[in-house]
């Protein structure tokens, strides 16, 4: 006769949540990080455990005024709570997903949502450097929240960036888990003190000079970063010049600010082909070269098509093509029973014939 072993509570052991087949996550916790930044915990139907990678996020996808919207967020829990995963969101000026989750999302409320996505994830190495500005944090501090809970020895040094020290996210938290973490160095780095005088740190913008002072070991560690575009873009120029090595500098490239309009242009006096791509929602229809991407030359056209991270990662421009075929290479976007009814991803597909997309 088999047995099944009971839960602590006695109840029978849960099944896990599936990318492939379940889609919908239910609110139990919201809870106020900053004045503009929110933590939403959420369950998978049944109890189901939800298994990830700490550097990885979801695709959020509610319905808001009856459209299709879609943003993906970093989960911020550690993967070794498995029964429930939490995401932290930014209030974002204009940003539609973003004020609708600070505003309307609710304990109970449910929202379709998919993943684990995502290849931001910790390599396994003696020492680590976590550099974060902003609510860039995210990812990050699930990777050192998952340290805390193995209770293994740990050597990393994280530094973590804000507008203010009212900005800084997880604050207390950080505070706490460096005072019970003896091998974890804390530092935060406020741009600007604003109305905290009494703050007795450093402040300012990440500099070479604070590095090398912070982290003189710099060289030696596996550098985790993610934060606003200028941030990353500045630490990846001082860790270079500190002597990182590429394979050791790692960074969540996970911005809707890196799309980059890339122009036609023949190569070696060869004619490039062109193909008509049709919108039939909408009703318009463009010229794309067999060379660039849907998604480019559609952003270039005015014709909205919702993404964020246009590598094929994320899934936001996720689309249903109606006809014609097309080349993609998707970084784990997409599944592929998805890809089997016709849907594609507009960011990382070039044109193989004339197309017909649903937008």
């Amino acid at each position: 006769m088999a047995i099944e072993l009971a839960d602590r509570e006695g109840q029978r052991p849960s099944s896990c949540w599936d990318p492939d087949v379940d889609s919908i996550l239910t609110c139990i916790d919201v809870h106020a990080e900053t004045h503009d930044v929110k933590s939403f915990t959420f369950r998978a139907p049944e109890g189901k455990s939800i298994h990830f990678t700490a550097g990885q996020y979801f695709l959020f996808e509610p319905d808001i005024d009856g459209e299709e919207n879609g943003r993906c967020y970093s989960i911020s829990s550690s993967p070794l709570r498995a029964g429930a995963i939490t995401v932290t969101v930014k209030r974002v000026a204009g940003g539609k997903v973003s004020n609708w989750m600070h505003d309307s999302m609710q304990v109970g409320m449910e929202i379709k949502a998919s993943g684990p996505l995502g290849r931001f994830v910790r390599p396994p190495a003696p020492s680590y450097l976590f550099l974060s500005g902003g609510s860039g944090i995210t990812p990050v501090m699930s990777m050192l929240r998952e340290l805390a809970d193995r209770l293994d020895p740990v050597d990393v040094v994280f530094l973590h960036a804000g507008r203010s020290p009212q900005d800084l996210v997880f604050r207390e938290e950080l505070s706490l888990l460096a005072r019970r973490m003896k091998g974890l160095r804390l530092f935060f780095l406020p741009e600007d003190i604003s109305t905290e005088r009494s703050w007795h740190g450093v402040s300012g913008r990440i500099s070479a000079e604070l590095l090398a002072l912070a982290v003189p070991d710099i060289s030696r560690r596996v550098v985790m970063c993610c934060g606003p575009a200028p941030f990353m873009a500045a630490a990846r120029s001082i860790c270079g010049s500190m002597g990182v090595p590429e394979t050791c500098y790692i960074e969540e490239s996970f911005d809707a600010a890196a799309i980059e309009d890339v122009l036609f242009e023949a190569h070696n006096g060869e004619t490039v082909a062109t193909f008509e791509v049709s919108f039939s929602k909408q009703g318009r229809s463009i010229s794309v070269p067999a060379d660039q991407t849907v998604l480019s030359q559609s952003k270039k056209a005015g014709i909205r098509i919702p993404s964020s991270c246009a590598n094929g990662i994320c899934g936001t421009c996720k689309s249903k093509l109606t006809s014609g075929r097309v080349d993609m290479q998707h970084g784990g976007g997409i599944r592929q029973r998805e890809i089997d009814a016709g849907l594609f991803l507009p960011c990382c597909s070039k044109p193989l014939s004339d197309l017909v997309i649903e937008r």
